[in-house]
């Protein structure tokens, strides 16, 4: 669909095409990287590379982020007992775990496992802010000895002798496990035996995992286990046999490509506010889902699944014949042998499966909601399927997805590491000039790999289309300085793919496929984003790339966080400097964290936007009052995948205007916990040219997704949250923390399923008028409504 404001874009393309422009796209690479030569024998590029990351804030300037289990004893010969060996791995360096520290940024490590079989005897108990990462090529196995004794072989929280846990499961941040092989099946059948405890909040991740359960009749094998939390994402995992594949209850999360088989149930979710499920198989287990409804479970919505040889796809434990039983959303279910596809434990079946072949094409159980209305209408039954546009889906009509690349056939000679090439990473030492000479002179050509540090810039740095970056233990970019400090003229700290702001013709060069801007592959993993003090008109990252148009999801990033100041040593707005309720403008620590401009496409997978809200140095973890002006305002023609988050800023944490096909899987919200004092926009002003909704007396509290004039968006999943009115958390009981955080303007084409949310009085408004009231959606200390579609 093209408005006016796109065809004047398009004169003025063609205007400028026909003049001479020397504007350069990148480095001129005379090798270029088209893909790796490694050989099948040689190891994984990340255990051989050199390894001189460091935590530039640790006082300790000899801890190292890098451990290879091997160097601390592990066999891997699947004999020798190798947890000692591995949990040294995993704490040396005095590092924060153990009950005694609540969370830290100065003790990241990765903790390698080469390729072989760990035998293990007793939990891996693991500590904050750690990246457990097996060999790529050849995933090693965790192998649980017949006398294992413990809670689960990977333990993200381990409990304490009074129940007692080592860390405060909402705040759990800073968590991945990639490429492991968890093997539980030498124990007993009857043995509660559990292959993950994964009690995480956001900016985790499970990648690339395969837990192997014994299929016994009678086992009592877990693959995962998560009783609480506030999540996350999750991706590329596979649970064989067991009792349960998953047991998961969590706040919030999004799970893609997850396959489970041959267990007695697949997915238990004793409880949850909201949980988007995207590409799933099922195949031979009894049960797929077994959800606990009636105020348990808020809300699932699950797109692209194929069940097969399972008696029941959605179990519930309850009646389902109210919307308080909680919401569910059906969309493209392949079921082949599925006698059931929705019931209630020993009760009435609510939808037919079949003996033989079926689709669900789209139904759902819920209050579904019709334009401005704000009548409530139960439905058990097909609803408007989402309309998925050609370039969001993959051609079997999936949604798109892609997951973490590690780039396992690269060779060393094919990478670069930047402070092997001059960067230093201190967190003092300006590295803006060495880093873009790097980017200049190897964008396209290498795999540029940012040593764990923290990168100091002063100016913008540009990362051209083509370059790929990868981080080590999640290294930090810090934007500081005068450069970032005018809010009446913002400017981005990091910007991926050169601007076409002053260079129309960018927009327009023969091969960028018109409108697109910077085309290419543009690739970034494990790195945060942040600011260093008073940054009120730093744009955090400016995403200006569009990807090429033969290759979905090619501008991508992935397991990479905008986070603000306060949480992080160094960045100098921490507690000392901003206590919770000073209302110091000097806390202003960014305008806007992820810009993505019109020219973009974007592919975000566990892409978190957060203003702190507490110290993560302080061991009182006491709460702190930063300003951030904005989460993430998309301006994209699409196509953009969102499986991301954005919470705390002033104004909005989503602002979709003028964008186009975009899949939204579920967003998570919260807004500020000072406001309303000071009320939005305060302390920031508002900028028409970023297209910032306007407050007033009636409406002073930041909004959680705000849409204008966008089309072909698809919300699938939204958890919108407002806790707090001046730290206070009194205002949840009645449902006053704010009247609207929500809306949507008569211009646009938006489909909405499975939202749930806290705090406010109206769920969803057209034009900032209250439509969907929480009084009609009482399912749980959330408020969950199934859809809202425009007709």
């Amino acid at each position: 669909m093209f408005d006016q404001h796109r065809l004047s874009l398009l004169a003025v393309c063609i205007s400028f095409l026909l003049v001479p422009f020397t504007h350069a796209l990148g480095s001129s690479c005379s090798a270029p990287l088209a893909q790796g030569t490694a050989s099948p024998q040689d190891p994984y590029w990340l255990e051989t590379i050199k390894h001189q990351g460091t935590s530039p804030f640790n006082p300790d300037k000899s801890y190292k982020v890098f451990r290879n289990v091997k160097d601390f004893g592990a066999k891997g010969d699947g004999l020798t007992d190798d947890t000692a060996a591995i949990n040294n791995a995993m704490s040396s360096g005095n590092r924060c775990g153990g009950g005694t520290c609540g969370s830290s940024t100065t003790t990241p490590a990765i903790v390698y496992f080469p390729p072989g079989k760990y035998l293990v005897s007793a939990p891996i108990n693991t500590y904050y802010y750690t990246q457990m990462i097996g060999d790529a090529k050849q995933p090693p196995t965790l192998l649980a000895a017949s006398n294992f004794k413990g809670f689960a072989v990977i333990d993200a929280d381990p409990y304490m002798a009074g129940g007692a846990q080592w860390f405060i499961n909402q705040n759990n941040f800073y968590r991945s496990v990639r490429n492991l092989i968890i093997d539980l099946r030498k124990m007993p059948a009857s043995a509660p035996a559990i292959g993950l405890h994964w009690q995480v909040s956001q900016s985790t991740s499970l990648i690339n995992v395969v837990v192997e359960m014994s299929k016994e009749n009678g086992t009592q094998h877990q693959g995962l286990f998560m009783e609480n939390g506030s999540g996350g994402f999750m991706g590329d995992i596979v649970f064989n046999g067991g009792k349960i594949g998953a047991f998961v209850g969590n706040q919030q999360f999004t799970v893609r490509n997850i396959t489970v088989n041959d267990a007695v149930v697949a997915i238990a979710a004793p409880w949850n506010w909201g949980w988007t499920w995207q590409d799933v198989s099922i195949n031979n287990c009894k049960v797929g889902f077994n959800l606990t409804t009636n105020k348990g479970v808020g809300s699932e919505a699950i797109i692209d699944a194929v069940v097969m040889n399972t008696d029941v796809f959605i179990s519930t434990t309850t009646p389902s014949n109210s919307s308080r039983q909680g919401s569910l959303v059906l969309n493209n279910i392949f079921l082949q042998n599925v006698p059931v596809a929705v019931g209630v434990q020993n009760g009435e079946v609510v939808l037919e499966g079949t003996n033989a072949v079926t689709t669900i094409y789209s139904w759902a159980q819920g209050n579904v909601y019709h334009g401005t209305d704000g009548k409530p209408v139960f439905t058990q039954g097909m609803i408007l399927a989402p309309q998925k546009p050609w370039n969001i889906v993959t051609p079997q009509g999936k949604i798109f997805g892609r997951t973490h690349p590690q780039y396992p056939d690269y060779a060393l000679d094919q990478i670069v590491s930047v402070k092997s090439l001059g960067a230093v990473g201190d967190g003092v030492t300006d590295d803006t000039k060495a880093l873009q000479k790097v980017f200049d002179e190897y964008a396209g050509c290498k795999l540029i790999f940012f040593d764990a540090g923290t990168y100091y810039v002063t100016d913008t740095l540009v990362i051209p289309a083509g370059s790929q970056v990868v981080g080590e233990a999640w290294s930090v970019i810090m934007g500081g300085g005068s450069e970032f400090q005018n809010e009446n003229n913002p400017k981005a700290v990091v910007q991926v793919g050169e601007s076409c702001s002053g260079f129309p013709a960018l927009c327009c060069l023969p091969g960028a496929s018109g409108l697109l801007g910077p085309h290419g592959i543009l690739e970034i993993s494990d790195i945060v984003f942040t600011t260093r003090g008073y940054a009120p008109g730093a744009i955090v990252v400016e995403w200006n790339v569009h990807e090429p148009l033969d290759v979905q999801g090619g501008a991508g990033m992935w397991d990479s966080y905008i986070r603000y100041s306060a949480l992080a040593a160094g960045t100098d707005l921490q507690f000392a400097e901003c206590p919770a309720g000073s209302q110091n403008t000097d806390c202003m620590a960014a305008f806007m964290g992820l810009y993505l401009t019109e020219s973009s496409s974007a592919y975000l997978e566990g892409t978190w936007i957060w203003t702190a809200d507490h110290d993560m140095e302080d061991p009182k973890l006491r709460q702190i009052t930063v300003f951030t002006g904005r989460g993430l305002l998309s301006e994209s023609l699409g196509p953009v995948w969102m499986i991301g988050t954005a919470e705390h800023s002033t104004l909005y944490q989503y602002n979709l205007h003028n964008a186009e096909n975009h899949w939204i899987g579920l967003a998570q919200t919260e807004t500020p916990y000072y406001q309303p004092s000071p009320q939005a926009p305060a302390p920031f002003s508002i900028k028409s040219k970023y297209s910032d909704p306007t407050f007033d007396a009636t409406h002073g509290e930041a909004w959680a997704f705000y849409v204008q004039s966008s089309w072909s968006i698809t919300l699938f999943g939204g958890g919108f949250y407002s806790f707090f009115q001046n730290y206070s958390t009194a205002c949840v009981a009645n449902v006053t923390c704010q009247n609207q955080l929500f809306n949507i303007d008569d211009f646009s084409t938006v489909q909405v399923y499975g939202v749930s949310t806290v705090g406010t009085e109206y769920q969803l408004s057209v034009n900032e008028w209250g439509v969907i009231n929480e009084i009609s959606n009482p399912t749980g200390f959330q408020q969950s409504f199934t859809a809202w579609l425009r007709w």
